[in-house]
């Protein structure tokens, strides 16, 4: 297996203000799942604040582009989620309510 060389990498660290484990683990999730990402990982400096450093290091394509489409696609997610979610409690109350007559 041919590994590219340090030219072919970009990476770059984000601070994230008022974030926690909940944003930085679910951004994580989806950047490993972008085939552009070589690493990526955050750390929370310290506990007592409320901030995120996420690093990104990509095989090619610029880290902040690919972090911004991470972003894009975790927002779709939740999207999908949320309507999933309201459906089934649709179902649920329509169903809930034929059943009692």
């Amino acid at each position: 297996m041919e590994h590219g060389s340090y030219q072919d990498l970009s990476a770059s660290t984000h601070t994230l203000n008022d974030e926690d484990h909940t944003l930085a683990n679910s951004l994580r999730f989806t950047l490993n799942q972008d085939p552009r990402v070589a690493l990526c990982g955050y750390s929370i400096p310290h506990p007592s604040e409320a901030k995120v450093n996420i690093r990104v290091q990509t095989t090619g394509d610029p880290a902040k582009e690919v972090l911004k489409d991470s972003c894009q696609d975790l927002m779709m997610i939740c999207q999908h989620v949320r309507s999933t979610f309201e459906q089934a409690v649709a179902d649920f109350k329509n169903n809930e309510g034929s059943e009692s007559q």
